[in-house]
């Protein structure tokens, strides 16, 4: 390895919340660390913050008091970038503005040595811009930290264009002698997380602005189904309206206004209207004391409802008809006949292709394919993907307008005799949980063939940075790569805009898998 010695000073520059995190983390693996803000005073309120973190840390039992008495030894705040000479790492946590961040770095190089490692903790800038105003760029690198820095394993390592190979994996190893998940990057707009976790946000605000679902719907189906940890509305607000709609406008311009990744009108005015989220006290949600109470497990907020809609118990079929195999959707056959309703299987025309539950009342229920349930030949009903549907607690279900009232009970009892809560939304096409997944599955390749980051790297990222459930490559391995091309395929026939499209890479994973 090649990675600090723990003797090496690491200086950060920039003393916010994410430069006392990541001072944190380098101070508990060891090394003396020198914090450094341009502001005056700031660096030692930071010292001290850090010191009263590290004691309450003690409090709990998470760690030992001399372990504490020697890192607040090895910590010290700075008055003047000078100080920083003898450093072994700097890295910077200052404003997202690109002038000041490369003055910064030209400041420093005549400060620190030829071999000191330079590092930005940049979200959303370009790592080669950064390095371009400098005269040796090949020791610069992103090391970029998610918040909350002490608690969050991933830190991706993100080489510039000029980067050298030894200088990032010094970065790389440094991190994971850190103790952190450490994975490599291409510079790229976004890097991983931020490129590819652009469908969790868009298709769930697409969705709530074509009136298909109230965002407490939209949150619940995508938890509840779909096995995220939180919603996108409710994450957006923890996050910052402000914050995650800069992070989405920054990767859309620096993709040439790519449709793929076309910010929302409806987050926009939120921002605009100063509604960032739980910092402000209203965003999609509203908090705080006056705060109406919601729901177990659902945020607060301003919509008609405060709990997802969930439909009135209605009573189930005695039986069902199978016909054809549902594939992706299989697993729900055991759970219907586990559930007491008889399912007699039909020989189906065409035994290639996803089959569907035939309802008493003359309606198919068939699992979301990206088109919309108003197109079938048939009285169609639409339900969404899931994770696991054994462990789903939640499903959706997307009518077509011709289903009568009967055919959508027996559809929505069904899936109640199987304990799940039914979530009637309007005939969006691919659902919530499904389109949201086929997108993350496709960014994932286009990612990977982009040369962006290796494929564990990738699935790495967003299960430890984002905390999804599956990586997207292994969740579109498991669904079958053909399913998720073709699925984006029916949606781009829905919106034929290129923003659904299937990217090269995922049409040629598609094509190996279906000649295999």
């Amino acid at each position: 390895m090649t990675a600090l010695d723990l003797s090496a000073p690491v200086a950060v520059v920039g003393t916010g919340t994410m430069g006392q995190g990541i001072a944190q983390v380098a101070l508990v693996a060891g090394h003396p660390v020198r914090l450094y803000d341009a502001a005056p005073g700031l660096a030692k309120k930071a010292a001290a913050a850090i010191t009263a973190r590290l004691d309450r840390l003690v409090e709990k039992g998470r760690v030992d008091a001399a372990a504490r008495d020697a890192a607040t030894g090895r910590l010290s705040a700075v008055d003047d970038l000078t100080d920083l000479a003898g450093c072994d790492l700097v890295v910077e946590a200052v404003l997202e503005q690109l002038d000041v961040k490369q003055r910064l770095f030209q400041d420093l190089e005549e400060v620190v040595a030829e071999d000191c490692l330079l590092a930005t903790n940049t979200s959303s800038l370009s790592v080669t811009a950064v390095a371009g105003a400098l005269k040796h760029p090949g020791r610069f690198v992103g090391l970029h930290f998610f918040n909350p820095a002490p608690l969050l394993p991933l830190v991706e390592v993100v080489s510039g264009h000029a980067t050298d190979e030894a200088a990032a994996t010094r970065a790389y190893d440094t991190a994971k002698a850190w103790g952190k998940t450490p994975v490599r990057c291409a510079d790229t707009p976004g890097f991983i997380v931020n490129r590819i976790a652009r469908p969790f946000y868009a298709e769930a605000l697409r969705v709530h602005e074509e009136r298909a679902a109230d965002p407490a719907t939209i949150d619940a189906v995508l938890r509840e189904c779909g096995g995220f940890k939180m919603g996108p509305f409710e994450l957006t607000d923890l996050i910052g309206q402000d914050v995650n709609e800069a992070v989405t406008r920054s990767v859309w311009e620096s993709f040439f206004q790519d449709p793929k990744f076309t910010p929302s009108l409806a987050q926009r005015r939120l921002v605009e209207s100063r509604r960032l989220g739980r910092k402000s006290g209203q965003g999609w949600f509203a908090y705080g004391a006056g705060a109406e109470k919601a729901a177990p497990h659902t945020a607060p907020h301003t919509a008609p409802h405060t709990a997802p809609h969930t439909a009135a118990p209605a009573a189930a079929p005695e039986s069902v008809a199978l016909c054809g195999e549902l594939f992706q959707a299989a697993a729900l056959v055991p759970l219907i006949e586990a559930a007491g309703v008889r399912v007699e299987s039909e020989d189906a025309t065409y035994p290639d292709f996803p089959g569907w539950i035939e309802l008493p009342a003359g309606a198919r229920l068939c699992l979301a394919d990206g088109s919309s349930p108003d197109t079938a030949a048939e009285p169609t009903i639409h339900f969404d993907l899931a994770l696991d549907y054994a462990s789903a607690t939640r499903i959706a279900l997307a009518p077509a307008a011709r289903v009568s009232e009967r055919a959508l009970g027996e559809a929505v009892g069904l899936f109640q005799a199987l304990g799940k809560e039914v979530s009637v939304v309007g005939a969006a096409p691919g659902l919530i949980v499904a389109r949201t997944v086929a997108l993350l599955v496709d960014f994932a390749h286009d990612a990977v063939a982009r040369g962006v980051a290796a494929a564990d790297d990738v699935d790495t990222a967003m299960r430890l940075g984002v905390n999804y459930p599956r990586g997207p490559l292994s969740w579109g391995t498991a669904l079958g790569t053909y399913w998720v091309a073709d699925f984006l395929d029916n949606m781009h026939g829905e919106y034929p805009t290129g923003r659904y499209a299937p990217s090269q890479a995922l049409r040629q994973a598609a094509a190996r898998e279906e000649h295999s």
